[in-house]
């Protein structure tokens, strides 16, 4: 595995000099400003019960479901159209290797992009007449959970350019593993079948599923360790399906 971190360095200069890492960007922070804009507008008509901070990483999904298609979806798919993939694979790199490089590279902006936001808090910090408008608890909470759920995100959305080589279409794929993650298991479990006890298992392995509910303990100072295999486990579930997959498509071609 001594080439990954070539291949890492080589990725993040590739993505820092790309025109569309900086509309990515720009387009990321002016959502998370009007969603901080909003919050901060909607205190300042009345005392809430919660800090802004606890209600702008509830918000998180959202900018989530735009900004892992958009990073992930050139990461293999671009690769394996202009057939630079398997001219990759001829040098003394694996494919393991080629797939870590790459993951890390989006992973490592993906971190770039929302540490960009604390520069809101900050503001927030420096200008605000009430200090209890920030909950030190909740922000440490809420960015320890951006970096370990960002894992399996990122994860989800390299697969899904693995399986693809054209890019609008791992983007769609991406957003449709999301969504089913985020939005589709806690709808599943109020399927009435799911409630009788031979389908308890299944049941309970949705509810341990529930990133929503990930979020909200991260928030509170829960670190529970359950959490945090769930993510480890599904990312390097994604990473070895991502490999298993190029090499696949490698064969086939």
């Amino acid at each position: 595995m001594r080439h990954i971190f070539t291949i890492l360095g080589h990725e993040i200069r590739m993505l820092l000099v790309n025109t569309s890492t900086y509309i990515a960007a720009v387009l990321f922070l002016t959502v998370m400003g009007l969603i901080f804009t909003g919050l901060l507008e909607v205190y300042s008509q009345a005392p809430q019960e919660t800090s802004p901070a606890s209600d702008f990483f509830r918000l998180f999904f959202l900018p989530v479901f735009i900004l892992v298609p958009l990073m992930t979806m050139k990461s293999l798919a671009e690769e394996r159209r202009l057939g630079t993939l398997e001219t990759l694979l001829t040098t003394p790199v694996s494919t393991a290797e080629v797939v870590m490089g790459k993951y890390g590279a989006v992973y490592f902006l993906y971190l770039l992009f929302w540490g960009s936001t604390g520069g809101l808090f900050y503001i927030l910090h420096r200008f605000a007449a009430n200090p209890r408008l920030l909950d030190s608890g909740t922000l440490v909470g809420g960015y320890l959970y951006v970096v370990v759920s960002g894992l399996l995100y990122v994860a989800i959305g390299v697969f899904a350019s693995a399986l693809s080589r054209n890019q609008a279409v791992a983007a769609v794929l991406t957003g449709v593993m999301l969504i089913i993650l985020i939005w589709g298991v806690p709808l599943a479990l109020n399927v009435s079948l799911l409630q009788l006890p031979a389908f308890q298992p299944v049941h309970a392995a949705l509810e341990y599923a529930q990133v929503s509910l990930h979020l909200d303990d991260f928030s509170r100072g829960i670190i529970d360790t359950r959490h945090l295999f769930f993510y480890f486990t599904g990312t390097a579930l994604m990473l070895i399906l991502t490999i298993l997959g190029v090499e696949a498509k490698l064969l086939h071609n």
